[in-house]
């Protein structure tokens, strides 16, 4: 009766185990589910960068548009840029971090946003002319328009340049 009861359990280890075919199976599934994902999941990581280039823009321009509209049609200067949207304004559009009687606009945004795409990506600073790696946006005062900072060469999974955005 041991022996026999020694050759069930012999027998049934035998029945459970995996033949090296179906391992070799499993493991093809697996690369060709793997080589499907991984393309997809960072083409989804390149469009949510293109798509927080895009909501930061629209932040940006709606600040910049509410400035001009309670500044009498002046747009934010270059030179203060961070400024003039970050701290309480005037309306001169001298800026001070601390509302008062005369500095009653603003403040537009908390902070200027990073660019998040491209060679600038992190810079939030602004430039009059795009170039260079210090700046993130460039910035023209005279008409409000602002853009990423990265040569037309840069463009997104669609062939667009960030800088036409």
């Amino acid at each position: 009766m041991l022996a026999n009861f020694e050759s069930r359990i012999i027998g049934a280890g035998r029945a459970r185990a995996f033949s090296m075919i179906e391992l070799v199976i499993v493991v093809v599934i697996i690369g060709i589910i793997g080589a499907i994902a991984i393309p997809r999941m960072s083409r989804g990581a390149a469009g949510a960068a293109d798509s927080a280039l895009v909501a930061d823009l629209a932040v940006l321009r709606n600040a910049i548009d509410l400035y001009e509209a309670e500044h009498g049609g002046d747009f934010p200067a270059l030179a203060t840029f961070e400024a003039q949207l970050t701290e309480f304004t005037d309306s001169l559009g001298d800026a001070q971090a601390t509302k008062d009687s005369t500095h009653i606009y603003g403040p537009y945004l908390r902070s200027v946003p990073a660019l998040k795409v491209g060679t600038n990506r992190g810079q939030n600073g602004t430039v009059a002319t795009q170039g260079g790696t210090t700046a993130g946006w460039v910035y023209d005062a005279s008409t409000g328009a602002i853009s990423a900072n990265l040569p037309g060469t840069e463009t997104d999974d669609r062939g667009v340049a960030y800088s036409s955005y």
